[in-house]
């Protein structure tokens, strides 16, 4: 079987569709985010805007309103007091088994919520996820010790003065949205187990608080929103959970839904047309609970369904390929993580990233996508996750996002690989087992081809790409059990050198090196040129071809990076590079270790990863008719970067080492030059 794609946009909108329609047969939080120059974007004043702002057309036409049958009776938000004994029945029953791994770890049971002002790392964060926990716990249960839990972590979030960070955008970013969220289902689950005192006390606090949320994020004179960042859409998950379960209590809560179901509007029309999730798999992590719960909540609410969107429907994909075969990390493209530290069980994160060993990846997630599209390939994801013993942050949500009676497609009988044709990245491997030969390759824009065009229709719509990285034309390698090649992690300073690809004059991609968003200050019409041109899948091996030449400034001259990545069984992979320049320049080419590399007999080197090393045989052949540059000259250096700084600050971290670094550059500056590297495979 051949599977070929040359790639156009009209070609790749068509794709998609036909993917969509294809696709229907312990919390892991990131601590930083943005830097000084991405805040001063936030409150900059467009200029391209003009009357009035688009979302007050938005807040006043899209549906936002409570459902009339749930005025005045709790709780309401996604749940009633007749579907809670649907659950009840459902815990002891069908979901049994999921039911009792959700107890067993309730956190409100586990420890004290940290005291005001409580603004260390995620403390809040955890605040919020631990009083929906134990509120909905205690509804199911009705063991009075999950109401006190419940109750002890509420009243810490009411005696918290600023929900968030003092220093950095209090009251209105992401502690803040974990806490409304919280707070306001607690109370909407609890109202009638809370004397008339407590209610008001934990009422008086949302309004407060949701008061200053919707202040920010209201529409004013130019004011942009960066719609597909989690620092948008997680916060005002929050205000429109609290809209709802406030929503006939306070003559302001029917406000902020309209508010929230403007800007979700613009959320959902700029989220991933293809599954992929532009941020990295951390941030997928991180951010698609508040998806889910901002539909859910809406549904319930309202009535209206949002999930039917191609993004939605393909999400699984992206899930099940991201994971690498051994099943306790993932291709790691953009801000995840702590790289070559992490998948070594060293560093700061992995404590938080992998609890007692368990890889929290949140794949529960993925039943509640498999319920409402009826998926039974999301389904077979979701239990090939759980096989290899991964955890969630939520697992309560499992009740009521399971579908007991829904076959799953196991993962054998799905396909081994994809195109993901609107970001353009390419994920394959040999089989699912853990011993798979498995690679990605990654060469699109920051936030996929789609984004060009709704950036004309949506002049409200601000960039905040920080967390894609300047990688066109790189890739990832794993085999026999080890992660052989590959990224360096979340930076505070993203940079092209932390990847394997191609420097000019040491020079990388897009404006690295000025802040955490290299592509701020970039057309995104240059950045679209960014493509996967050729996707050919045979029997007997896999070729795909990246053109990353428009990933480079016009200042380094570069006329041509066109990237050939081939794989055959048995002879492994070459990457041959096609690179002119206008002007001399030296090239460089780059490869990196998780451990050492070590060089061999005459330009030879490798890379061991437990018993498997990968064998590197690096080539410069003659281009453009014209001799080679002269010998390759090599260099083993550490992989040095930025680690992410304080909030507010994430360029401002310290200096890290992950692992080392191969570059390979010509001897001397040259306009042409064709590199050909082979890389085999050996226990």
């Amino acid at each position: 079987m051949v599977i070929r794609f040359h790639t156009n946009k009209y070609q790749r909108s068509l794709l998609v569709i036909a993917l969509a329609v294809a696709s229907s047969i312990l919390p892991v939080v990131p601590s930083f985010a943005q830097d000084a120059r991405e805040l001063r974007q936030e409150r900059a004043a467009s200029k391209k805007l003009k009357g009035e702002h688009p979302l007050l057309e938005l807040m006043r036409t899209r549906k936002s309103a409570l459902r009339p049958e749930l005025l005045g009776i709790h709780p309401r938000v996604y749940v009633t007091d007749k579907e809670l004994a649907e659950l009840r029945e459902r815990a002891h029953t069908s979901h049994r088994e999921l039911w009792q791994r959700a107890i067993s770890h309730v956190r409100a049971l586990s420890a004290d919520p940290p005291p005001p002002p409580a603004e260390q790392r995620r403390q809040q964060n955890d605040v919020g996820i631990a009083i929906a926990e134990a509120a909905f716990i205690y509804k199911i249960e009705g063991d009075k010790k999950y109401l006190a839990a419940a109750r002890k972590y509420m009243d810490a979030a009411v005696s918290y003065d600023t929900w968030g960070y003092a220093s950095n955008k209090p009251n209105v970013d992401l502690a803040a949205g974990h806490l409304l969220y919280g707070l306001a289902w607690g109370y909407d689950l609890l109202y009638h187990d809370l004397n008339e005192r407590d209610r008001l006390r934990y009422r008086d606090k949302l309004i407060k608080q949701a008061r200053l949320m919707a202040d920010y994020f209201k529409p004013k004179p130019g004011k942009t929103f960066a719609y597909s960042q989690n620092h948008t859409f997680i916060p005002i998950t929050g205000l429109g959970v609290a809209a709802y379960a406030l929503y006939d209590e306070t003559p302001e809560a029917p406000g902020w839904a309209s508010l929230t179901r403007g800007i979700y509007d613009r959320v959902l029309a700029t989220y991933s047309q293809d599954g992929y999730y532009y941020e990295g798999f951390e941030y997928w992590i991180f951010s698609t609970p508040w998806l889910v719960h901002y539909l859910d909540a809406q549904s319930h609410s309202t009535g209206e369904d949002l999930y039917d969107r191609p993004g939605f429907r393909m999400m699984h994909q992206y899930v099940a390929h991201s994971m690498l075969p051994s099943g306790n990390y993932v291709f790691d493209f953009g801000d995840i993580f702590e790289g070559s530290l992490t998948r070594a069980g060293l560093g700061e994160e992995y404590p938080r990233t992998h609890p007692q060993g368990h890889f929290s990846t949140n794949y529960n997630l993925l039943y509640r996508l498999a319920q409402r599209f009826q998926s039974g390939e999301a389904q077979g994801v979701a239990a090939w996750l759980k096989q290899f013993g991964q955890v969630n942050a939520e697992d309560f949500w499992s009740l009521v996002w399971y579908d007991a009676n829904l076959k799953p497609v196991p993962i054998e009988r799905q396909p081994a690989w994809h195109y993901f044709p609107d970001h353009d990245v390419f994920y394959w491997r040999s089989d699912w087992s853990k011993r798979a030969t498995a690679f990605a390759f990654k060469c699109g824009p920051p936030e996929g081809h789609h984004t060009e065009s709704l950036l004309q229709q949506f002049p409200d719509w601000r960039l905040s790409s920080g967390h894609a990285h300047p990688d066109a034309n790189s890739f990832i390698i794993f085999a026999r059990g080890q992660y052989l090649t590959g990224d360096t992690g979340y930076a505070g300073v993203p940079m092209t050198e932390h990847h394997n690809t191609l420097l000019v004059n040491g020079k990388g991609q897009a404006k690295e090196g000025d802040g955490h968003d290299a592509f701020a200050g970039v057309a995104y019409e240059v950045l679209n040129r960014i493509t996967i041109s050729d996707v050919k899948v045979e029997q007997n091996q896999v070729i795909v071809r990246g053109d990353a030449t428009a990933a480079y400034g016009p200042e380094l001259g570069l006329k041509k990076f066109v990237r050939e990545f081939a794989y055959k069984p048995g002879a492994g992979f070459t990457i041959s590079d096609d690179v002119e320049t206008t002007k001399p320049a030296v090239l460089t080419f780059l490869l990196h270790a998780d451990n050492r590399i070590e060089k061999e007999s005459g330009n030879r080197f490798r890379i061991t990863a437990g018993r498997v090393k990968l064998l590197i045989d690096p080539k410069m052949d003659q281009a453009n008719g014209q001799p080679a540059a002269q010998q390759i000259q090599s260099a083993i250096e550490m992989n040095t970067l930025t680690a992410p700084g304080p909030p507010g600050a994430v360029d401002k971290g310290e200096r890290q080492e992950r692992g080392q670094k191969l570059l390979l550059s010509t001897s001397a500056p040259t306009t042409s030059a064709r590199f050909r590297l082979r890389l085999t495979i050996e226990d």
